[in-house]
């Protein structure tokens, strides 16, 4: 008999899920814990987020010897991703941090910021702040990223300063 599939222990994103704008990562596969206290968490103020998945195309690889056709992986690609934020009436909100052209890495704690624990960290350059025009909703800015380069994903979180967790 087949061994099953190890049971998952289920959860509700918001409120657990963390979300990090860091300026500067050197290493992308291996960011460090100071690298990240010293980005910007995001999550208190995001409303909605799209994208952020990475997906392989497949190859098609006939062979005149049979007509049946198999594939292999081909490119790795990341979908169009977006955070959408609460606008504020003052102005002073995501608009001053995640300026259009800016180059940094979005960082996603899907089960928290606890470590050794997972994550996935996106290189990005910010290409838009379009700003959500309805008529019925709070005012949001939707910020728009190119993903510049295949993202690490499943990393480490890497211990508190000082071996504490």
């Amino acid at each position: 008999m087949a061994t099953p599939i190890q049971a998952s222990t289920r959860y509700y994103r918001r409120g657990i899920t963390k979300v990090l704008w860091v300026p500067t990562i050197a290493q992308l596969a291996t960011p460090t814990r100071s690298e990240l206290d010293a980005g910007t968490a995001l999550e208190g103020e995001t409303g909605a987020m799209a994208g952020w998945q990475t997906t392989s195309e497949t190859v098609p690889t006939p062979a005149l010897g049979s007509r049946f056709t198999p594939v292999v992986g081909g490119a790795i690609t990341a979908a169009d991703s977006s955070l959408t934020f609460w606008a504020s009436k003052d102005g002073e909100d995501v608009r001053s941090l995640l300026v259009r052209e800016a180059s940094g890495f979005i960082v996603w704690m899907d089960e928290g910021d606890v470590p050794e624990q997972t994550m996935d960290v996106y290189p990005v350059t910010i290409t838009s702040q379009a700003k959500v025009r309805e008529l019925d909703a709070a005012a949001q800015i939707m910020v728009q990223v190119a993903i510049t380069s295949e993202p690490a994903e499943n990393v480490t979180i890497p211990a508190a300063s000082g071996g504490g967790g």
